[in-house]
């Protein structure tokens, strides 16, 4: 309700999120409202911490510090991440989204590596905890607060599919289980003398390096080239599928320059027989609406397929029934044949399952075992195979 009424009183034409402005705008609001929840935390925190002499306090109190810092990194990421294309970047900036959630991760982590050393040093050195109930009632109140946080970061995320601002809903939520900890820590000291504040404050250090870990598996992912969004990739099939005399798609690949910024190639299978006028004006076409309706930049590649040839239909369905029993071969393309008379070579691409390629299986033992296949059955016909991996 509350992240309803933020959106409503701050975004102007807010359901429009695939617009790069309304966009930014929602970045922009979960980097202050983080920078105000944090440093209200890390205040309360800083100055619970030292009345009461506990480490373990200190510690969140300063993980609110890193996270305030992380959200301006956040803005800052977002607003880098609109500048325009330029010469030295025609792909546009983009990806720099992805860079700040990994500076993120990394400020992240070294609050954790820190409170370690502190944590340690006050294991060797014990200093008598004070409980106070005042102080005991704002940490788990900032508990709550940090849950909100949580759930509005991921409300925004989600929102706009922003990577940073999920890596902050988990942050935030890190810091839910920290803060617990804390608390106990703190309330333990009312009913025991024994110090337990040191080994409290590694284990929330540690909780603190593992979400930073895990930020930064997350963020760098889309830097490195993680395969595409499924729900895209189907749009992307299912919608050239249902233009006029294309009949079959493959070697769709999609390039990441961030969020609303993806470049894909796709090659559409066409009758051969067909004017080449009229299948150019409807892969134009497909090209111009699809790239509009996906928010893509898409490049069609015509590829002509024989469908009136019986011997070139009855050869393929033969084949494929063939390399159906071969769990690494997933389907087949492009596919023709050449020459006259006993001799002929049949000329296709097929695709290989990416986990298996290389690991269990080299190009050349696939294509040693395929022709083998088809001399055995065929003694007159060659092949010439192109192995393709698929990128989706």
């Amino acid at each position: 309700m509350i992240s309803n009424l933020l959106v409503k009183s701050f975004i102007k034409d807010r359901d429009n999120t695939q617009d790069e402005y309304v966009r930014n705008k929602y970045g922009y609001l979960a980097g202050v409202v983080g920078i105000l929840m944090n440093f209200l935390l890390f205040g309360f925190k800083l100055a619970i911490g030292i009345l009461t002499s506990s480490i373990a306090v200190m510690a969140d109190a300063f993980n609110n510090l890193s996270d305030m810092a992380s959200s301006i990194v956040t803005i800052i990421g977002f607003k880098l991440s609109s500048v325009p294309p330029d010469e030295e970047h025609p792909f546009g900036h983009g990806r720099l989204e992805y860079i700040s959630a990994l500076v993120v991760a990394f400020m992240v982590m070294l609050v954790g590596v820190q409170f370690i050393k502190s944590s340690f040093e006050r294991i060797l050195n014990p200093v008598p905890i004070k409980f106070e109930i005042i102080p005991f009632i704002i940490l788990f109140v900032s508990i709550l607060i940090k849950i909100w946080l949580s759930r509005f970061n991921n409300f925004i995320g989600k929102k706009i599919d922003s990577s940073a601002l999920k890596a902050a809903a988990l942050d935030a939520m890190g810091d839910v289980v920290t803060s617990s900890c804390v608390v106990l820590s703190f309330l333990a000291a009312k009913f025991t003398s024994i110090s337990i504040d040191g080994y409290v404050g590694i284990v929330v250090a540690l909780l603190i390096l593992y979400a930073g870990f895990s930020l930064v598996k997350d963020t760098i992912n889309p830097l490195l080239g993680e395969a595409p969004d499924e729900e895209l990739v189907n749009s992307i099939i299912d919608g050239l599928m249902s233009y006029d005399m294309v009949i079959g798609v493959h070697d769709l690949i999609i390039h990441n320059y961030g969020v609303g910024k993806s470049i894909a190639s796709i090659h559409a299978e066409i009758p051969s027989d067909k004017d080449i006028l009229d299948i150019h004006e409807i892969i134009d076409t497909a090209e111009r609406e699809l790239s509009e309706k996906l928010k893509i930049y898409l490049v069609i590649h015509m590829d002509p397929v024989n469908v009136q040839d019986e011997e070139i239909y009855e050869t393929r369905q033969e084949l494929e029934d063939m390399l159906k029993q071969n769990p690494y071969i997933l389907s087949i393309h492009d596919f023709r044949i050449v020459g006259k008379g006993e001799r002929k070579n049949l000329i296709f691409d097929v695709v290989v399952d990416p986990n298996e390629l290389d690991r269990n299986v080299t190009k050349d033992e696939i294509k040693k075992n395929i022709t083998k296949l088809v001399k055995e059955a065929h003694p007159c016909y060659g092949c010439i195979i192109g192995i393709d991996r698929k990128f989706y």
